[in-house]
C-alpha cells in the first residue's frame, strides 16, 4: 500500500464542502485523517470550556462519519505530525487555513520546517468566503467600515464558489491514537459539570448543522429582517458554532440562504442574513490585519480611557446575571445555561458591563471566551471593541443602550425575560443608569 497523505482536520469538522479534504480524495492514495489539540501554541487563546465541551462532541461526530478512523493527538502540532509521518511514511499533509495571529505563525513555521525534511505541506481556504487579504479599498489598504466592506468590497468581489459536494472517499489508515475521552475537553472536578445541561439545548456535528440551516431558511429567513432583534422570537439561525468549528461552511450558508431566499423572494432579510455571515468575515479581515485585536484598542486613545477598577461583587453578579436589570440578567443567564446569547442581547449585556459599570472590554471578552460555545477569536474581539467604542465601524461613545427601554423595545411581552430571569425585577440593581451614564460620557468626552 502507497503512503497515505495526511488530513490535519482543524476548524474545518466535516467531510462536505472541505477542500482539504476533497483533494486528498482527489489523489487516489490512502488517507490518515488527524486532529491534533495544540494548547500549548494556543497559550492564552485555548479554547475555553464552552467550546472545548462542543469539540468534544463534534470530534465524535466527525470520527463517526469516518468510520471511526480519526487520530486524535495532543501536543505540539509540528512534533505531533513528524511523528505521524515517521510512523506511518507519508511525505505530505494538507489542510485548510484558520487566521487567528498563532495559527498563522505557527503554520508558516511548520511549513518551512517539514519542507527541509522533505514533507509538503500545501493548505486551503474553506472557513472564510474571501481571504482576509483579499477585500481591499481601492487604494490597496483593509477597510475599517463595515457598511462599505460589505456593499463595495464582498458585493463587488467574485461570488464565493459554490460549495463542494462530499467525494468518494479512498481508504483510511490509522495509526495510535487517543482515545477521546483522553483529550480532556470536558470539565472535570472540581469543576461543575454544567455542560450536560448546557448541551442539552444543542445538536452537535455536520449532519445537524445542516438541519438547522435548512430549519431556518425554510421558516425563519422570510421574516429575519423584522425579527431578528427580539430574543423571544426565536428568529435567527444558532448556526455560529457550528460555523466556527466547521461543521458547515460559509460557502454553504451563502449559496443556501440565497437559494430560499430567492424562491421566498425576501430580498431585504436575505441581504440582512447575508451581512451577518460578511461581519465575520470583517472580523477576520481586522483580526488578519491587526494581530492584536483581541488584547489591544484599534484606537490607540483608549489605552488612556478611565476604566474603573472591577469589585469582584458586582463582576460576579453581571456574570451570573444579578444584576437588577431584567434584559441583562436574562442573557447573562441564558449564556450560562445554553452557551450562547441572542445576539441582540450580547450587545445590551456589553454596554451595561463596558457603559453603566465602566469595565474593561477584556473582561467581557475573556468571560465571553470561557462560556460561549461560538467563541470565535476574531468576531469575539471585534463585537466588544464595538461595544466598547474602541475598534473598527465602532459604536460613538455617546451609545449608551439604557438596559430598561431596550429590554420593553425587543422584549414587549416579556417572554424572553420570564424565560430566563422570571426574578430578576425583585433585585436592587447593582448601579443606577442614569448615574452611569452621565459618568460615563463624563469618562469619554475626556479622552485624548
Amino acid at each position: 500500500m502507497p503512503a497515505p497523505v495526511i488530513v490535519w482536520f482543524r476548524q474545518d469538522l466535516r467531510l462536505s464542502d472541505n477542500p482539504a479534504f476533497l483533494e486528498a480524495c482527489l489523489m487516489g492514495t490512502p488517507i490518515l485523517p488527524v486532529y491534533i489539540l495544540d494548547d500549548i501554541n494556543a497559550g492564552q487563546w485555548k479554547m475555553g470550556h464552552a467550546s472545548r465541551a462542543w469539540l468534544h462532541h463534534s470530534l465524535s461526530s466527525l470520527a463517526a462519519s469516518l468510520g471511526h478512523n480519526l487520530v486524535l493527538r495532543s501536543g505540539p502540532a509540528e512534533e505531533e505530525l513528524l511523528k505521524l509521518c515517521k510512523e506511518t511514511g507519508a511525505d505530505e499533509i494538507l489542510w485548510n487555513r484558520c487566521y487567528e495571529p498563532w495559527r498563522t505563525q505557527r503554520d508558516s513555521t511548520i511549513k518551512s520546517n517539514l519542507a527541509e525534511q522533505g514533507i509538503i505541506c500545501r493548505s486551503f481556504c474553506a472557513s472564510l468566503l474571501w481571504e482576509p487579504w483579499q477585500i481591499k479599498k481601492s487604494d490597496g489598504t483593509p477597510y475599517k467600515v463595515f457598511t462599505p466592506f460589505f456593499r463595495k468590497g464582498c458585493l463587488g468581489a467574485e461570488s464565493p464558489r459554490a460549495p463542494i459536494r462530499t467525494p468518494h472517499t479512498p481508504p483510511l489508515v490509522t495509526t495510535p491514537s487517543l482515545p477521546l475521552e483522553k483529550l480532556n475537553l470536558l470539565p472535570r472536578a472540581p469543576l461543575p459539570k454544567w455542560h450536560t445541561d448546557m448541551l442539552a439545548h444543542w445538536e452537535i456535528g455536520e449532519a445537524a448543522a445542516h438541519k438547522k440551516l435548512h430549519h431556518f431558511c425554510e421558516n425563519n429567513l422570510a421574516n429575519y429582517k423584522e425579527d431578528r432583534d427580539f430574543p423571544a422570537r426565536g428568529a435567527t439561525s444558532r448556526l455560529s458554532p457550528h460555523l466556527h468549528f466547521g461543521e458547515i461552511s460559509p460557502h454553504q450558508l451563502w449559496h443556501t440562504a440565497q437559494e430560499y431566499g430567492l424562491a421566498q423572494k425576501c430580498e431585504q432579510s436575505l441581504d440582512h442574513f447575508l451581512s451577518e455571515i460578511a461581519w465575520r468575515e470583517f472580523s477576520y479581515s481586522l483580526l488578519y490585519h491587526n494581530p492584536a485585536l483581541p488584547e489591544s484598542p484599534l484606537q490607540k486613545r483608549f489605552e488612556a480611557f478611565a476604566w474603573e477598577s472591577p469589585d469582584s461583587e458586582t463582576l460576579d453578579r453581571w456574570q451570573k446575571g444579578m444584576t437588577g436589570y431584567p434584559i441583562v440578567d436574562a442573557g447573562m443567564r441564558e449564556l450560562w445555561a445554553t452557551g450562547s446569547m441572542h445576539n441582540r442581547v450580547r450587545m445590551i449585556v456589553g454596554s451595561f458591563l463596558v457603559k453603566d459599570l465602566r469595565y474593561h472590554w477584556r473582561i467581557g471578552e475573556d468571560w465571553f471566551w470561557d462560556t460561549l460555545v461560538d467563541a470565535d477569536l476574531a468576531s469575539n474581539a471585534a463585537s466588544w471593541q464595538w461595544i466598547a467604542g474602541c475598534g473598527a465601524d465602532a459604536a460613538p461613545y455617546f451609545r449608551i443602550f439604557n438596559p430598561t427601554t431596550q429590554g420593553e423595545k425587543f422584549d414587549p411581552t416579556g417572554e424572553y425575560i420570564a424565560k430566563w430571569a422570571p426574578d430578576s425585577h425583585k433585585l436592587a440593581p447593582i448601579v443606577s443608569h442614569a448615574h452611569a451614564r452621565n459618568k460615563a460620557l463624563e469618562a469619554f468626552k475626556n479622552l485624548p
